[in-house]
């Protein structure tokens, strides 16, 4: 449990250093609701790319289309059963409400970039829903424990991505568009893992034991999402 921890502080550290947005800044996603002459391009178009970059930026939409899926079936879940508790009915809405923007913000990318969607999208939201509800069900913690659990991983992932994308020509403008959005997602899943380990995450029954199966289920999604 403490080396658990240990990662989620670190990530969480991570992220401050990172994240240097404002709640009520103009934020990189926001370029897909609120387009204008600067942003046009980036947010309407798809630049010409090898196969192997190609391939780089359908993997990297998919998962992250398929993620957001999950997430806001999870945190779905979760309301189903806590919506009405008094603490953590309003700490998992809001984080619902960003989870809903990125899958808002993941669907347009996927409609961009012409990235066909993972065959695993009905899985993802059954899984999703049935994490979240059994979670919820053991507690407010074992909710929390759920977020830290995923958004560690997330955290992880989003990294790992972005190392990637650093092979990827940046001359059309909707690839340094699609890091900050990548980077901003990231920041917001690293805020939700704060919010869950400071609402008692790692109080829950079992800690270790649930983290530990969660996050291995995630980590079999990601790989799994890549590819098919």
């Amino acid at each position: 449990m403490a080396c658990r921890a240990l990662v989620g502080a670190t990530l969480v550290k991570r992220a401050r250093l990172h994240s240097t947005r404002i709640s009520n800044e103009f934020t990189p996603s926001d370029a897909y609701f609120v387009p204008d002459s600067h942003t046009q391009v980036a947010t309407s178009s798809t630049p010409d790319l090898t196969k192997e970059q190609r391939a780089c930026i359908d993997r990297a939409i998919r998962v992250d289309q398929a993620g957001e899926v999950a997430a806001n079936w999870i945190y779905q879940g979760q309301m189903a059963v806590l919506g009405n508790h008094r603490e953590a009915g309003p700490i998992i809405q809001a984080m619902w409400v960003q989870e809903k923007k990125h899958l808002a913000v993941m669907n347009k990318l996927q409609l961009q970039h012409d990235v066909r969607p993972t065959v695993l999208w009905e899985v993802a939201k059954a899984f999703g829903f049935g994490v979240g509800a059994v979670t919820a069900l053991m507690g407010k913690e074992a909710a929390m424990a759920c977020t830290e659990a995923v958004e560690t991983v997330i955290g992880e992932h989003y990294d790992d991505q972005l190392k990637e994308l650093e092979n990827i020509p940046s001359s059309h403008s909707s690839i340094p568009l699609l890091r900050e959005v990548i980077k901003e997602f990231r920041d917001d899943e690293l805020e939700h893992l704060d919010t869950a380990v400071a609402n008692d995450a790692q109080r829950a029954p079992a800690h270790a034991l649930l983290s530990t199966v969660i996050g291995a289920g995630c980590k079999v999604a990601i790989e799994l999402c890549k590819r098919v």
